[in-house]
């Protein structure tokens, strides 16, 4: 029996610099997925391909991340799991994003052991 294939990961930060770090600490970690740099390209990107999870960054232009967080929300079938990534780690933001349907709260700059298990808790799928 192989083992199950490591959970796909859609990563969305409008900073170019958070997307190649989150990337290369994906992969170290065993996971595989893709990039967008905004709420518009993630629902896209979402219509197009399937993921397991998605960490989504708060603050952006445009659509932001609680913009995009109530669209997931809002869409029929499969609930995608999503843990919002912030450079702040406050009660009221976790609690704010908790009660809008997030799975979890990450802050910047991202750590491999915690994004791990948080991937892990959300998926229910280990990386490698």
């Amino acid at each position: 029996m192989s083992p199950p294939d490591p959970p796909r990961v859609l990563v969305v930060d409008d900073d170019a610099m958070n997307l190649r770090f989150a990337a290369r600490l994906l992969r170290d970690l065993g996971y595989s997925g893709a990039l967008a740099t905004d709420g518009h390209k993630a629902l896209r990107l979402i219509d197009e391909q399937p993921f397991d999870l998605v960490l989504l960054d708060i603050n952006m232009p445009g659509m932001n991340g609680q913009d995009t967080l109530k669209a997931l929300r809002a869409r029929p079938g499969k609930r995608l799991p999503v843990l919002m990534v912030s450079g702040h780690d406050d009660e009221a933001t976790r609690r704010h994003f908790l009660d809008l349907g997030a799975d979890g709260l990450l802050v910047k700059p991202l750590a491999a052991a915690p994004l791990r298990q948080a991937i892990a808790r959300a998926t229910g799928k280990p990386g490698r």
